[in-house]
């Protein structure tokens, strides 16, 4: 005996399918929704893959969605494609050697060359039979404009020591300071200090003091005799009556 159906079940059926179809939809737009980012990466190097050379192998890269899986997004790191392009190397320019500062030399002056003359003075001297003699003595002094003054300076400074060794002494009392030398015609005008006054060797000190002076201006071609004055004035006599008065030549002696 065939049984018949209830056509009161058919609308139950039918439901079922529907609601069947509705959780199947959800559950894959849940599925899309979780991996958006996956799927539009695969996507993507799917549009990659088919546009570029060696397009074959994109489906190797594609990742497989395990619905039965706690449904946790998956990251998949794709690595864009290499440029097969070359970039055009740039000419590095060639490394150079910095170049030092020189600092300028200082220049050192120069140390002006003075020019010397040889010039003749007079010191005194003591043979062995004590005679007082004059005895020449050549200088080497820089050149001026005043030789004489240079001359009779060097003579008042006194012998040097191998001077002093040979047996020299100079005779013009110490601490005699000239004041002031000119030549007037053939006549030197030499002004002294009072120092020049006082000499401890008595009258043949006086004599060899007055020689030293003479003698060794009248070296000079110009000058013939010589004018003493002490203090700028002229006076008679010297110590114990040597006369001064007037002008003194070598023949005066």
């Amino acid at each position: 005996m065939a049984v018949r159906k209830n056509k009161k079940d058919e609308p139950k059926g039918s439901q079922a399918v529907v609601i069947f179809w509705l959780v199947f939809v959800i559950i894959i737009i849940g599925v899309f929704m979780l991996n958006a980012e996956t799927i539009q990466r695969n996507f993507n190097v799917f549009l990659t893959r088919l546009t570029s050379p060696g397009s074959t192998a994109a489906e190797e890269d594609f990742t497989v969605i395990d619905e039965e899986s706690e449904w946790e997004p998956s990251v998949v790191v794709v690595e864009p494609p290499r440029q097969t392009q070359q970039q055009p190397q740039t000419q590095q320019p060639l490394l150079q050697q910095p170049q030092v500062p020189q600092t300028p030399q200082t220049q050192q002056p120069q140390t002006p060359v003075v020019q010397t003359r040889d010039r003749v003075i007079y010191y005194t001297q003591v043979n062995n039979d004590g005679q007082i003699l004059q005895s020449r003595v050549t200088r080497r002094i820089p050149v001026s404009q005043s030789p004489m003054q240079d001359a009779l300076n060097v003579l008042l400074a006194g012998p040097s020591a191998e001077e002093l060794n040979r047996g020299m002494i100079n005779l013009i009392p110490q601490n005699t300071r000239m004041l002031s030398a000119a030549i007037r015609g053939n006549t030197a005008y030499i002004s002294f200090s009072e120092d020049f006054l006082f000499n401890t060797f008595g009258v043949e000190g006086y004599i060899a003091q007055l020689r030293q002076i003479v003698w060794t201006v009248t070296e000079f071609q110009n000058v013939s005799d010589v004018q003493i004055l002490i203090e700028g004035r002229r006076m008679d006599y010297l110590g114990e009556g040597i006369w001064i008065g007037s002008p003194i030549s070598r023949q005066s002696f």
